[in-house]
């Protein structure tokens, strides 16, 4: 994180992935190129270009290369196209800068595995055979030197802030009636699925709050580590905004052919103390609601999985893994691919998942258009990083947020089935929301 603030504070629109719990970061710092992609075929087209660079590139390093190292993209998706699903556009909505696809090949990526780092400097050369070949590599890598030089003095002399900078001193819904529009919605969409037009739906809302002064991205990603270390914390900067959020979804991690993803859905509160967590563990464990929608979700991660793989294991009954906030089922699924695929492919396949759009796919989405009315921007979309092989990691972009300035705007959503209940699900998203608004900041 504090190469990550040194780069912010340069100006230079770092990428930052931190998984604590693998003691696995990547900061990416600039951007050699950037791959930016659009429409229904965005993760295929986003694939070939990232074909076609690796075919035209030079790679110099010692044939060990580390998980992570050599050439890397780094970046993310919106939940949503429009040639996907009819998704209302929101004005007031806090995306600018984010519309598109972005995988970035970092000018400088940072590595850090264990007690080990890693730097690799990327640069754009003119072709192959051109004169000015040679002289232009030197000059790049001679201004990536300097470039280096000065993220690492600015790293050193930044002290880390250990407690929170800014105090939220409002904490506003977009609109008036958020909770009697949720309610109704949820009302509506409980129906659907009664009816059977759909198994599950994931409505969410978007809660907009300020600060009494410049909220420090650095400082809340620090306390997302310390407060979330199960969790994957995430950073993309774009102009003068960051997308950031600590979620506990992985979407897919494939490391030669093999892969890992989850199935994470259905939620309780976190318990005062250890009797209580294993008491509300319990109940979730046995609430008839919440495996149900956790159900839909593990069907279709099979069903869409299968025809990719060569080997597909699930475990056959959920357990529960707890966060500082929430609670949730979760079931592993591992596999194995045909050789033809790489991790975008597993990506086009699982988004979005049932957990954050729901089941069946299309219908729900459909009745998102309907009842949502919200731009959920790269919230809930697949944001990770890939290797010149096509493997890496992508996790879902939850318990996320986007920070400009003194403001901030944050997003939960929560699956309706059949008997969910518009209070209890206003409850969850509100637990869900907690992770990132305490960590921007103490309610004032």
């Amino acid at each position: 994180i504090d190469v990550f603030a040194a780069a912010l504070a340069l100006g230079l629109e770092p990428r930052l992935w931190l998984a604590p719990a693998d003691r696995f970061a990547l900061v990416g710092i600039g951007a050699a190129h950037e791959i930016r992609a659009t429409g229904s075929l965005r993760f295929r087209a986003a694939a070939s270009s990232w074909m076609e660079i690796l075919r035209g590139a030079d790679v110099a390093d010692d044939g060990a290369r580390a998980r992570g190292t050599g050439p890397v993209l780094l970046g993310g998706f919106p939940f949503a196209t429009a040639e996907i699903t009819s998704l209302p556009a929101d004005p007031a909505a806090p995306w600018t800068g984010f519309e598109n696809g972005s995988l970035v090949l970092p000018r400088l990526l940072v590595t850090a595995a264990g007690k080990d780092a890693w730097l690799t400097a990327n640069v754009a050369l003119p072709p192959r055979g051109a004169k000015d070949r040679e002289a232009a590599a030197m000059a790049a890598i001679a201004e990536l030197d300097a470039t280096w030089t000065t993220v690492v003095d600015r790293a050193r002399t930044h002290v880390p802030l250990t407690q929170a900078s800014t105090d939220l001193v409002e904490a506003t819904e977009v609109s008036d009636g958020a909770e009697a529009a949720w309610d109704a919605a949820v009302i509506r969409l409980a129906g659907a699925v009664g009816r059977g037009r759909v198994d599950k739906v994931v409505l969410a809302r978007r809660v907009d709050v300020a600060a009494d002064g410049p909220i420090d991205v650095p400082a809340v990603l620090r306390r997302l580590e310390a407060s979330e270390p199960e969790s994957t914390i995430f950073a993309v900067v774009r102009g003068e905004r960051t997308f950031l959020g600590a979620t506990p979804e992985r979407l897919v991690r494939s490391e030669g052919h093999e892969f890992r993803t989850m199935a994470l859905a259905g939620s309780i509160r976190r318990g005062a103390d250890d009797a209580e967590d294993v008491r509300l563990g319990a109940v979730l464990s046995a609430s008839e609601k919440e495996r149900e929608e956790h159900r839909v979700v593990v069907e279709m991660l099979r069903d869409t999985l299968a025809p990719l793989a060569v080997r597909l294991d699930i475990d056959p009954s959920p357990g529960v893994v707890r966060l500082r906030h929430i609670q949730h089922l979760m079931t592993p699924i591992t596999g194995r691919t045909r050789e033809q695929a790489g991790i975008l492919d597993l990506v086009e396949r699982l988004h979005p998942t049932p957990a954050v759009g729901g089941a069946p796919r299309e219908l729900a989405l459909a009745l998102l258009a309907e009842e949502e009315h919200l731009d959920r921007g790269w919230y809930a979309g697949p944001l990770g990083w890939l290797d010149g092989e096509s493997d890496g990691e992508f996790v879902v972009a939850i318990r996320s947020g986007v920070v400009d300035g003194p403001r901030a705007s944050l997003f939960a959503g929560c699956g309706i089935v059949a008997d969910s209940e518009p209070d209890r699900e206003w409850e969850e998203s509100r637990v869900k929301l907690r992770a990132l608004a305490s960590a921007i900041g103490r309610p004032t």
